[in-house]
């Protein structure tokens, strides 16, 4: 999303959302397991392949344009791991007309991103492409028509977040769920921030990891750079995440939350 934070509403719900933070993680945390050389990918992902062609707008590189995909990040990060977990392509059946996309495309996003991934004969079939990039592409207005509005996911209680302070025990916690979470197969989303800096409040999804000794880069997809993907480190000291390679953000420390991995978070 890479918007500037409203201040006024971190006033508002700050006190509230503060006596919830001790839900965000342990405060302590046993050192974290790798070695250098070590990689951890999810196989059952392609950036190529499994990921949408079109981009969340910054709304801010684009102040005159109208009808804008602006604002979407936390709706395409999400969706990108129901797609993974809910859908099935299915390029020789006999191709849909818009309606019928968007159907299919409300009744993947309808699913809830905690749940585990359905088996082959479960899953939404998306008939007519082979991959999400092949049908994201073809059929934009459809998937962007089917995935909804972002209204609920700007409200979000956990995108709140971003102004908490949380411990370096915490940070390495969080790195060491998404390494469990790759090692299980799963894509993970997160919240990532670098609030007071008015620059990054966003989201990405990390599909794979290499464990360099002093850091481990995760790969991840962002929703606002389709085109290729992205790094988030995490740094063994001070303990702390790094914008590596980030869109439009300038190298430097940050935090990193997991989204939408349980009914509350």
């Amino acid at each position: 999303m890479n918007t500037i934070v409203n201040v006024r509403s971190f006033l508002c719900l700050g006190p509230a959302l503060l006596t919830a933070a001790c839900a965000l993680g342990p405060l302590t945390a046993r050192p974290l397991e790798g070695a250098a050389g070590t990689d951890v990918a999810t196989p059952a992902f392609s950036f190529a392949d499994d990921t949408f062609a079109f981009a969340n707008d910054i709304r801010a590189r684009h102040p005159d344009a109208e009808d804008l995909y602006a604002n979407y990040c936390f709706v395409l990060a999400r969706a990108l791991r129901q797609f993974n977990q809910f859908a099935r392509f299915e390029p020789a059946r006999p191709r849909l007309d818009r309606a019928g996309y968007v159907e299919v495309v409300r009744r993947v996003a309808a699913l809830p991103a905690w749940a585990a991934p359905l088996g082959p004969e479960d899953r939404v079939v998306i008939p007519g492409y082979a991959s999400l990039r092949e049908f994201s592409r073809a059929e934009e207005a459809a998937v962007k028509e089917g995935l909804g509005g972002r209204f609920w996911t700007l409200l979000h209680w956990t995108n709140w977040r971003a102004g908490f302070y949380v411990t370096r025990a915490h940070q390495e916690n969080v790195a060491r769920e998404i390494l469990d979470e790759l090692r299980a197969g799963r894509l993970v989303q997160l919240l990532v921030t670098n609030w007071p800096k008015p620059e990054l409040n966003h989201t990405v999804v990390a599909f794979e990891a290499r464990d360099t000794g002093a850091q481990i880069d995760f790969g991840v997809w962002d929703p606002n750079d389709p085109s290729a993907p992205g790094v988030l480190s995490f740094r063994r000291e001070p303990r702390a995440f790094w914008a590596t390679r980030l869109y439009d953000t300038e190298p430097g420390a940050i935090r990193a939350f997991r989204m939408y991995f349980s009914r509350l978070l």
